[in-house]
């Protein structure tokens, strides 16, 4: 499992679904939610507010949605109006969602385009306000940016801003007081919503009409907070996620299942699969273990697709996979596994690693569990993986089979919530706390 063939794999079905080209960042953790940056550009594996900060845009209020990169524009969405602040969250009525284009040379914002909330929404507090009103992250073709709002439904704008079409997809409220996180995806010509909190659903538009085009509802898919990646194991191409105890294959033309198999053991599914093409990787929090499938067939796959289990995974994040290892890191160890066997390599703690409590202003937020290294999904440039933690520790581990860390980078100015996946572009690293966007970059 070679790291090129990977790759090439990961680019060719990413490109199903975009016109992006290699270098940008379309979606929730880039090219088919791999979270590997594939133009191989040297990205910093350090910086500071004085060093290789290209520049810092204030955004105007918070979220823990990622940013996503087309071309010279940077996206990103955020709240406003209620639930900013922790002690004083204020009126649901003045709730309001909003999508951000920014120039990806100057920082400079180049258009805003606000929404409305339709209420009641999920009142600010306890778990849900671990993340807020603002944690889809959205979705680009080049030609179109769709930004998913929850109970306020899907929105389409072209790239100068001019809304196109919007939806709404359901108006439940989560029993759990978690809220809403799965991200859209682009597959082809349908743009794919994953309603899970607001209807059990995932529904299919066709993204330049808006015109709805299947939906599919089922019990299974209210546990699940994750993003659905594309895998060619066959003639077409899989629209995979995972669910309470199973994975799932659907056509994303109709929304009809395709393949099943047994997955992540638990009531809830928070991180993404991953996929090399040919096989799926799953890793669950709380017992729920890992597995590793071989993708395609009808129906429920035969136990000889299922190429190991583990013991252990991921608490709240995606895995990544590069050059045939999976890394996670839970609870500030980092993880790392054979992704043909499941075979642990290596499991290291993080030297200098810092309890959770009391790593800044986010924490009256949370209740104390906003230092977690977990909550971002780890993402890679050249060969080097990112992890961006809650308490604002950006953290840089050497990949490769045996562990070695690189750096511990923070932005001293910004003592925020850090929950969002950053993106990788040219290498170019955009982070997103809940107070700014930063673009790190090779300074002179």
């Amino acid at each position: 499992m070679k790291t090129s063939t990977s790759l090439e794999l990961i680019l060719s079905i990413a490109l199903l679904g975009t016109s992006a080209t290699q270098a940008d960042w379309s979606r929730f953790r880039g090219p088919n939610g791999s979270g590997i940056a594939s133009d191989h550009m040297p990205t910093p594996t350090t910086w500071s507010d004085t060093q290789n900060l290209k520049w810092k845009f204030s955004i105007p209020g918070p979220g823990s949605s990622s940013p996503i990169v087309m071309g010279n524009k940077v996206f990103v969405t955020c709240w406003t109006g209620y639930g900013v602040d922790p002690d004083d969250p204020g009126n649901m009525d003045d709730l309001k969602r909003h999508l951000l284009c920014i120039d990806r040379q100057t920082g400079k914002e180049i258009w805003s385009r606000s929404v409305k909330a339709i209420l009641p929404e999920d009142t600010f507090g306890g778990m849900f306000a671990q993340h807020g009103y603002a944690s889809h992250t959205p979705v680009t073709d080049g030609e179109r940016v769709y930004a998913f709002f929850g109970k306020s439904g899907v929105h389409a704008f072209d790239m100068q801003g001019n809304p196109l079409w919007n939806h709404l997809v359901g108006s439940d409220l989560d029993a759990r007081r978690w809220g809403s996180a799965s991200s859209p995806i682009i597959a082809g010509d349908a743009l794919i919503v994953t309603a899970t909190i607001e209807n059990h659903a995932l529904v299919g538009f066709n993204k330049k009409s808006g015109k709805k085009l299947w939906e599919q509802v089922a019990q299974g898919l209210g546990g699940t907070w994750s993003t659905p990646v594309l895998v060619n194991a066959d003639s077409s191409p899989d629209l995979v996620l995972g669910v309470p105890d199973e994975i799932w294959a659907l056509n994303p033309s109709n929304g009809k299942l395709r393949w099943y198999t047994d997955g992540i053991r638990g009531d809830s599914i928070t991180g993404s699969v991953v996929t090399d093409g040919g096989i799926v990787y799953a890793t669950g929090s709380r017992g729920g273990g890992s597995i590793a499938v071989k993708a395609g067939g009808k129906g429920k796959l035969t136990e000889s697709q299922v190429l190991w289990e583990g013991r252990d995974g991921s608490r709240i994040a995606t895995p990544l996979l590069h050059d045939g290892r999976l890394y996670w890191v839970n609870s500030s160890i980092v993880n790392c596994r054979d992704a043909k066997t499941g075979e642990e390599i290596y499991a290291e703690r993080i030297p200098g690693s810092r309890s959770a409590a009391g790593q800044g202003e986010g924490r009256r937020r949370g209740g104390g569990r906003f230092g977690s290294t977990d909550y971002a999904s780890p993402v890679a440039a050249g060969n080097h993986m990112y992890q961006v933690t809650r308490g604002g520790d950006i953290l840089v581990v050497a990949l490769g089979p045996k562990f070695q860390f690189v750096a511990r980078n923070r932005f001293a100015s910004d003592n925020s919530d850090y929950s969002a996946t950053p993106a990788i572009s040219k290498g170019q690293l955009f982070i997103r706390s809940s107070r700014n966007l930063y673009c790190v970059a090779e300074t002179k």
